[in-house]
C-alpha cells in the first residue's frame, strides 16, 4: 500500500466545524488507512460556545494546529490566517487542502493553497446568491475558481457551475485549470440524520426552556448585513416580537456573540428593554449542534438569516422565513418551503402567518442520500 492521501482540513467557524464532523467521521471509520488527515482550526470563531463546544459534542479530534487569528475587520483577519496558512503549507507537505462554505476561513485557505499549487477540494461548491453586497458570496466564488474538486450539494450548484464556464468532464485528471464538478450531495444532511436521534437523547434544552413540540418560533440572527445596520436590526426584532404577539408562539432566539454586541448598540432603547423584558421571547446563549437540531426538528416555524439553518430546516420538513433578499438556497424557495422576507416587517409577518396556518410543503430530498461524506473520500482517492 502507498502512502495515505494527506489532507489539510480549514476550518474555523461553527457551521465548518459541523460541516468537518461528517468527512472527518467518514475517514476514520471508511478510510482510516488511505487518508490521512491534518485539521487546522483558524480561531476565527475563538468563543467556545461558538466553537469547542462542537468538537466536544460531535466528537471530532482536536485541532492539530491552531492559528488563534480571533476577530478583526475582513481585510486584517484573512490577512493573518493566509500568512498562517502559507507557514503551514510550506513547514509540511499535503496532498490537498480541503475547504467548507464561504467563510474569511475558506477565502484564506483557497488563496494560501492556490498560490503555492497545493490543489484545492471545496465543499459546498456553486453556491450562489448572485448578491456580491454580501462577503461570503465573494469567498465561495474566489474558492470556487481556486479549486480542483468542485464538492456541489445539490443538481443547482452544478448548475451554476456550469453557467459560469467549468467544463462537466471527469474523464481526465483534475487540476486547477480544468477542476473535476462532483454533485456529492450534502455533508450536512449526513450529520442531521446521523444526530438527530443523538439530540433526542441527550439535549434538554426543550425542557430546560418549557418549550413544546411545535409550540415555539425559532430565531437566528448573525449576518452582519442584519445586525450592523440599525435600520435592518430593530425592524428584525420588532417582527419577532410581533410573531409573540399575534400568534401566542415563543420565540426562541440563540444569540451570536455579534448579535448580542449590536443589539446593545443599535436597538432603539424603548425596543431593547421591550426585548429584555418580554416573557415571550427566550433569548438564549449560542447552543451545540444537538440542541439546535433539537429545536429545529421542534419548532412550528424557523425565521432565520442563517443559509445552514435554512437547509437543516428543510431536512426536518420546518417552513423557514428568510431574513435576506436574497438566498444561496433557491431549491427551498422554488419549493414553497421558504419565503424571502428580507427585513421587512409587514413581510416577515405575512410569511409568519402563511405557514402557520397553511403547514409548509412537502420537502422532497434534493440533498443526496446521506452519504456525501463517503463519495467525496473516494471522489479524493481515485485521483491519487
Amino acid at each position: 500500500m502507498g502512502q495515505p492521501l494527506r489532507i489539510l482540513t480549514i476550518i474555523g467557524a461553527r457551521p465548518q466545524i459541523i460541516k468537518a464532523a461528517a468527512i472527518s467521521h467518514a475517514i476514520r471509520t471508511g478510510f482510516q488507512d488511505r487518508i490521512r488527515e491534518t485539521l487546522l482550526h483558524t480561531g476565527q470563531h475563538y468563543d467556545a460556545n461558538m466553537s469547542q463546544v462542537f468538537f466536544d459534542e460531535l466528537g471530532i479530534p482536536r485541532a492539530d494546529i491552531t492559528l488563534g487569528v480571533g476577530s478583526a475587520s475582513h481585510g486584517v483577519q484573512t490577512a493573518r490566517m493566509i500568512e498562517g496558512v502559507e507557514r503551514v503549507l510550506q513547514a509540511d507537505e499535503h496532498d490537498v487542502v480541503l475547504l467548507y462554505g464561504d467563510t474569511n476561513s475558506t477565502l484564506a485557505g483557497a488563496v494560501a493553497a492556490a498560490k503555492l499549487h497545493v490543489p484545492v477540494a471545496h465543499v459546498e461548491a456553486g453556491l450562489r446568491s448572485f448578491n456580491k453586497a454580501m462577503p461570503e458570496e465573494i469567498n465561495r466564488i474566489v474558492c470556487d475558481h481556486c479549486s480542483t474538486w468542485l464538492f456541489c450539494p445539490t443538481a443547482t450548484a452544478v448548475a451554476n457551475l456550469r453557467r459560469e464556464g467549468f467544463n462537466m468532464d471527469t474523464t481526465r485528471a483534475p487540476t486547477a485549470d480544468r477542476p473535476h464538478v462532483v454533485e456529492s450531495g450534502d455533508v450536512m444532511y449526513d450529520n442531521s440524520m446521523r444526530f438527530a436521534e443523538l439530540a433526542t437523547a441527550r439535549s434538554t434544552v426543550l425542557q430546560d426552556q418549557g418549550l413544546a413540540p411545535e409550540g415555539f418560533i425559532l430565531a437566528t440572527v448573525h449576518r452582519d448585513h442584519n445586525t450592523d445596520d440599525p435600520v435592518r436590526i430593530n425592524a428584525i426584532f420588532s417582527a419577532l416580537l410581533g410573531l409573540w404577539r399575534d400568534h401566542g408562539l415563543p420565540v426562541v432566539l440563540p444569540v451570536h456573540p455579534r448579535t448580542g454586541k449590536m443589539m446593545e448598540q443599535l436597538l432603539e432603547p424603548p425596543l431593547r428593554d421591550a426585548v429584555a423584558r418580554n416573557a415571550g421571547l427566550h433569548l438564549l446563549p449560542p447552543v451545540g449542534f444537538l440542541d439546535m437540531i433539537a429545536l429545529e426538528r421542534a419548532a412550528k416555524l424557523v425565521v432565520t438569516d442563517s443559509g445552514g439553518v435554512q437547509k437543516e430546516a428543510y431536512f426536518f420538513g420546518k417552513p423557514v422565513v428568510v431574513l435576506r433578499p436574497e438566498t444561496e438556497w433557491v431549491e427551498l424557495v422554488e419549493r414553497g418551503q421558504a419565503v424571502l422576507a428580507d427585513a421587512d416587517q409587514g413581510r416577515i409577518a405575512s410569511a409568519a402567518m402563511s405557514f402557520l396556518r397553511d403547514g409548509v410543503p412537502r420537502c422532497p430530498p434534493i440533498f443526496g442520500d446521506g452519504q456525501a461524506a463517503q463519495a467525496i473520500c473516494a471522489a479524493l482517492l481515485r485521483t491519487f
